[in-house]
Formats: C-alpha cells, structure tokens, sequence
C-alpha cells in the first residue's frame, strides 16, 4: 500500500496565491488612505453601490451579508464540524475549523488592523452613501470575502474527486457573488473583496496541503460504525 502524497497543485496555488496577497497587502499598507487602487475602487463603487437598505434586502443579497456574520459562523463553526464528528470524520473537523478560523483571524483580522483602510464614507454631494449595514474595524480585506474565499476551497477538499470538477464552477459564482455584494452595500472597496477572497483561498489550499494525508484516512472510514462491524460479525458467527 502505497502512502498518500500531498497534493502539489494546492502547495503551488497557496504559496502563490498567499505570496500575491502579501505584495497587494504592502502596497496598501504604503498607500492608504489614498489607496493605490483608489481610482478603480471609486469607478466600481460609482457603478455598483446601492443607495438605501431596501435595494439590498433581496434573498440573494442577504445570503450573502448573513454568509460571514453570526448565522454563516453558526453552520461554519459549529454545524459543519459537529456533522463531520457525527459521521466519525474528526481529522476533517479539524482541518475545516483551522481552515475557517485560521483565515478569519490571521488572513482577515490581523491584517486589517496592520492597513487600516477607510470604509467607503458617505458623500452626499456626490451622491454616494456609506456602508447599509453594520460593520467593524477596517475595511481591507473583506472578512465576508476572506470567509467565502476559504470556504469554497475547504469544501473542495473533503469532497471526493470526482465532485471537485463541478464544484470550481459553483465557487466561482459564489466568490463572485460575495464580491458583488459586499461592494453593492458599500461595505468594502473592490480591492478589500478580491485580496479578501484570494488570502482566503490560498490560506485554505495551504491548509489543505498540510492536511492532505490526514483527510485521505477519513476518506477510507466507513460514515457508519455499524458498517465497519459488518464485516466482522460473520467471522465471528461461523468461528
């Protein structure tokens, strides 16, 4: 029986993608309050910010803004967990709270306190409005972005290779969508949403990578302990 090996692919993406993060993180940090990225933050928030709360109560912007507060830590934190517990995968509980928690913390809340970026302020004259919902400290990078860019990944690794396939196309729109949305409510800067889901998911695929074996002996466990017994019993029948 041949040992698992981690997979290259996610080493390459994560250092990669972890390295680009850190280059737009120092350049932020350098830069603010006048951004870098100012003026292309400033043309997308000017075509895609809303302008009262009622435009952005629909289902779809609401998945979203719930996605990466209380009831999204909710499945995040304690259902998704709990359920791989439940179906004797703790290898993969493990390796999804230090994907989740590891990227809020380090990925999201350490650096926004390191760049200290305004959020988008209001400006009546110009037309333009501050965030629609409550928001913390700090606007670079996005931790609803951070969150959804570690989720998509993190999902894509407990699922058996034969899924991942379809599932790249489904976190694309999620990610996609989360960058939608956090700018439609004038949340965040276009720049703190992309950064935000590119350190999540290269946090996650690093993550992944150091995991990789550990969640290849969960892949072989049956879901069930009765169905692991099975096996067993008519031997000790016919003994």
């Amino acid at each position: 029986m041949t040992t698992p090996t981690r997979p290259r692919l996610a080493l390459l993406l994560g250092a990669g993608g972890l390295g680009l993060f850190a280059l737009v993180v120092a350049a932020m940090a350098a830069t603010v309050p006048a951004a870098f990225s100012q003026g292309v933050d400033d043309a997308w928030r000017a075509l895609v910010g809303a302008s009262d709360v009622a435009d952005v109560q629909g289902p779809l912007p609401m998945f979203f803004q719930h996605f990466g507060e209380g009831p999204g830590f909710l499945v995040h934190l304690v259902l998704v967990p709990v359920a791989l517990l439940v179906v004797r995968r703790w290898r993969s509980a493990l390796f999804w709270l230090a994907v989740m928690m590891g990227a809020n913390i380090l990925v999201s809340q350490v650096v926004k306190h390191l760049v200290d970026r305004e959020r988008p302020a209001a400006d009546e004259a110009a037309g333009l409005y501050g965030p629609l919902f409550h928001t913390d400290h700090g606007s670079f990078p996005s931790g609803h972005s951070v969150t959804m860019g570690a989720f998509v990944v993190a999902v894509a690794a407990l699922l058996p290779l034969a899924y991942r396939r379809w599932w790249w196309g489904v976190a694309a729109l999620l990610s996609v969508g989360m960058i939608w949305q956090r700018t439609l409510v004038n949340a965040h800067w276009l720049t703190d949403t992309v950064a935000g889901v590119l350190g999540g998911a290269a946090f996650a695929a690093l993550v992944w990578w150091a995991f990789a074996r550990l969640l290849d002996r969960d892949r072989g466990r049956p879901v069930r302990r009765r169905a692991a017994d099975a096996t067993v019993a008519p031997q000790e029948v016919t003994a």
